[in-house]
């Protein structure tokens, strides 16, 4: 799209809420059933274009992707009346004959800006939570997924005017003109270097934003887990999607008593789990394209795999690969992996893996697997992290009842379920006051008997 036609999608946007249309609550409830049932209709289709674009075996693709949209789907439209209607709140002595509430109302036209690695769940999750609080929408999406991009498209066509819901494709160039464009809301997911320019494009209208980036997530392993179990759930969790997943265990922090046993245990999951050969594996996906397969090829170093290390470039495919023996200084742990590549390295005291974590930009997920409560507990108080799990990885993000998002570097704001409903939602504070009574203290000429009473309620 031209710059012209987005700010003519815009435009018609900003004229139809304005207009009133997505404020009745009814009315967002049907179109949110319309898109479910919509939705459900096309899981084939979805299917087929995460296969096109990322090699997502039909399996994974609705787990991951198609059936986690729909979760989140039905939990707003079961859920809008009640997160619409205002809520009551206690109202002080001071405040007498009044009531008080926080009434949730739509922030207007919002900018949703998805990524390519997970294309379907990362451009319907938002848009679906911007729809239930009353949002007109335009949606980006990635020209890195094309193919996904299209199917979305074509989803939310069949279920929206233009003027309401938008979808625009394209690069860089239908990305700089939609940042030039004032919006009321901006959602944002993708990397931190891209994430610090919407943000400062954000700030130029002072445009509330959401910004879920990345980071090195790590895994910490000590020497009361059970190795086998955390096995699994690490192979799971890091090869997901071949590793091009923002919440991915990035590297592992392992207790040197167990690493030996730890790099076994992932060689046999991996094993059981992908097969003798993973490359010709169907149900294996591949890289997004050739730039990513080369830059993390580019930070395997030989010397120090323990498992897997091969790649085929015509399938843009690399085996699900461990390195151990890895240290600070190696370039696997200069920047996010994003690719299927686990660096394990050593750290035996709390304090020194304390010390390891904080020394680096806040991450987006930690995990961490341990028998020990009290351990886990300093943990997870001690160190800053946007979410995660213990004794697993990922599966905060696949529930509606937590909030996802980062910290620091990793991100700003959060969403999914209520937090999603309230991301896009601007909450009114409102005191309706009586007009049967009229105290006077607070009114001049001030006397000491009205400071007197002043002083009783305000202590």
């Amino acid at each position: 799209m031209t710059k012209e036609e987005i700010s003519a999608v815009v435009k018609k946007q900003r004229e139809f809420f304005l207009s009133g249309a997505t404020l009745d609550v009814k009315a967002r409830r049907e179109a949110l059933v319309r898109l479910r049932g919509e939705l459900k209709s096309r899981v084939g289709e979805l299917n087929l274009a995460l296969k096109e674009d990322l090699g997502k075996s039909a399996s994974e693709s609705y787990m991951c992707e198609v059936g986690l949209s729909l979760s989140e789907l039905s939990y707003q439209i079961s859920h809008i009346g009640r997160f619409s209607r205002p809520r009551r709140v206690k109202t002080p002595l001071v405040h007498c004959v009044s009531k008080s509430f926080r009434l949730p109302s739509p922030y207007g036209v919002a900018l949703v800006m998805s990524p390519w690695n997970y294309p379907v769940l990362l451009s319907l999750d938002p848009l679906f939570d911007a729809v239930a609080a009353g949002n007109t929408v335009v949606l980006k999406t990635s020209s890195y997924s094309p193919a996904s991009s299209a199917a979305v498209k074509s989803l939310v066509e069949a279920v929206f005017p233009p003027e309401y819901i938008a979808v625009v494709e394209g690069g860089r160039e239908e990305n700089s003109a939609l940042l030039d464009e004032k919006f009321d809301y901006i959602f944002f997911t993708g990397s931190p270097n891209v994430g610090r320019l919407v943000y400062s494009k954000a700030a130029e209208n002072m445009t509330p934003v959401t910004l879920e980036l990345g980071g090195k997530s790590p895994c910490i392993v000590d020497e009361t887990a059970d190795i086998k179990l955390a096995a699994r759930r690490i192979v799971w969790g890091k090869y997901l999607n071949l590793g091009q997943t923002c919440v991915a265990p990035d590297y592992v922090l392992c207790h040197p008593d167990v690493k030996d046993a730890l790099i076994s245990a992932l060689a046999s999951e991996i094993k059981r789990q992908f097969g003798d050969d993973p490359l010709q594996n169907s149900d294996y996906g591949k890289m997004i394209n050739k730039k990513h397969f080369d830059r993390v090829l580019g930070l395997i170093d030989p010397a120090k795999v323990r498992v897997g290390g091969r790649s085929d470039a015509a399938a843009l495919k690399i085996e699900p690969t461990v390195m151990a023996d890895v240290t600070a200084d190696d370039a696997v742990m200069g920047e996010e992996i994003f690719g299927p590549m686990l660096p394990v390295l050593t750290c035996g005291r709390e304090d020194d893996v304390k010390a390891f974590v904080r020394a680096r930009p806040s991450p987006l997920a930690l995990y961490v697997f341990s028998s020990d409560k009290k351990r886990i507990k300093r943990y997870t108080s001690e160190l800053g992290f946007g979410g995660g799990c213990v004794n697993d990885t990922v599966v905060h993000l696949a529930t509606p009842f937590l909030p996802f998002g980062g910290f620091g570097a990793s991100g700003i704001g959060s969403y999914h379920g209520r937090a999603g409903f309230e991301t896009f939602s601007h909450i009114k504070s409102i005191v309706d006051k009586k007009t049967w009574l009229d105290v006077p203290l607070r009114y001049q000429p001030y006397g000491k008997f009205g400071d007197a009473a002043v002083r009783l309620f305000l202590r």
